[in-house]
């Protein structure tokens, strides 16, 4: 198959760009050809790929994104493609691969009413409609039950035109004979005292993510565990303004930013918690990545994945409406508790028996399903 890949920015560690990724590479060692077109790479382009970037205009995000659809519908118009999917929301795509948050959904509520009726809606919500209209033809690779629910409810996606896909997590996350070593030395080179308890974060898009809940949670814990935490912060995104909430709040020596990594099985393996307080969340990958590495993990309920914590028992889930207060003593119960060895020992018999990898292998079969059944209709 000649493949059209779509999404507006690549850049090496946020969810969305490894999933397309993950999905691109399976398709390339298939025999596939893949060209994607983006606003903007940042990063080393793999052997196989055939990178487009449009060169956009406008200020705003909204006003770019309307200038690169504008471009690529142009480019799809010049050129022969079996298939065109798309990693984001737009129109003109045979296959959307659902990363994100049902968009109309996200802005119900009072606080949101001036946004509802500004440009930036208006771009969002119409791409959105784009693919999941009851008139649109797209077809959706769904990674979370609970959105599906939600775009199904909002434009009455018929169930032909969604297909829910297991995880695909790479299996370097997951925890082996040497972990303990892994730890150790992970533990030492980062001057981290057994005693100590080192909290992580991973994921790029530090407000949604909840990296700010996470810093006043700390600062709320009592003083004799206080003390021992440690909060390390791995992902791409701008820190200076939770460094500087850090220092307000007196513990700015306690929390850490690292930046997008490749080493992120080491980060998991030398924590003692992992937290996913997001203010909302398709999946949250970070999630099976701890559940993997027999990491006991805490995530808010509007996580996609935190139905993987409630089936694995691997920890805990932080309910809505959101408490910060509730989250400090959340995390200092599951330091101290008991029942971490349980948590640890439920995770890693879970990453035994779910399928929770081979999302990019399904992903690409349905790709080839879509495209031999289109192809049974074709004329001449």
């Amino acid at each position: 198959m000649r493949l059209a890949m779509c999404l507006f920015k690549f850049f090496p560690y946020g969810g969305l760009e490894r999933d397309f990724l993950k999905i691109a590479n399976v398709c390339l060692s298939r025999g596939h050809s893949v060209t994607v077109y983006v606003m903007e790479w940042d990063g080393d382009i793999p052997n196989g790929l055939d990178v487009q970037v449009l060169p956009v205009r406008g200020w705003r995000n909204h006003s770019q994104v309307e200038s690169y659809v504008n471009k690529l519908v142009g480019e799809l118009d010049r050129s022969s493609f079996d298939l065109v999917v798309g990693f984001n929301k737009m129109p003109r795509l045979d296959v959307y691969y659902a990363a994100d948050v049902c968009y109309v959904d996200r802005m119900q509520g009072w606080g949101k009413a001036l946004s509802r009726v500004g440009a930036r809606f208006k771009t969002y919500s119409l791409y959105e409609k784009a693919v999941f209209s009851r008139n649109s033809k797209t077809v959706s690779l769904m990674i979370s039950a609970d959105q599906m629910k939600l775009f199904k409810g909002y434009y009455k996606t018929p169930d032909e035109r969604m297909i829910l896909l297991s995880p695909g997590i790479s299996k370097d996350r997951l925890a082996n004979k040497n972990s303990v070593n892994v730890r150790a030395k992970f533990r030492e080179k980062n001057k981290i005292a057994d005693d100590d308890m080192l909290l992580l974060m991973v994921g790029s898009g530090f407000k949604t993510k909840g990296v700010d809940r996470a810093i006043k949670a700390v600062a709320l814990l009592k003083k004799d565990i206080k003390k021992r935490v440690k909060l390390f912060v791995v992902g791409g995104d701008k820190p200076e303004k939770f460094k500087k909430m850090a220092r307000k709040l007196g513990i700015s020596d306690q929390v850490y930013f690292w930046g997008g990594r490749d080493d992120v099985p080491a980060f998991l393996l030398g924590a003692d918690l992992l937290l996913q307080p997001s203010r909302h969340e398709n999946t949250g990958t970070a999630i099976i990545e701890g559940i993997v590495s027999g990491l006991p993990v805490l995530v808010s309920d509007v996580c996609g994945y935190a139905v993987h914590v409630k089936r694995a028992k691997a920890g805990k889930i932080i309910p809505s409406p959101f408490c910060v207060e509730q989250f400090s003593t959340l995390i200092e119960e599951m330091l101290t508790s008991s029942e971490r060895q349980m948590w640890k020992d439920n995770a890693l018999q879970y990453a035994k028996t779910e399928d929770l990898y081979s999302m990019p292998e399904q992903a690409v079969n349905s790709l080839e399903k879509i495209r031999n059944e289109a192809g049974k209709t074709d004329v001449g």
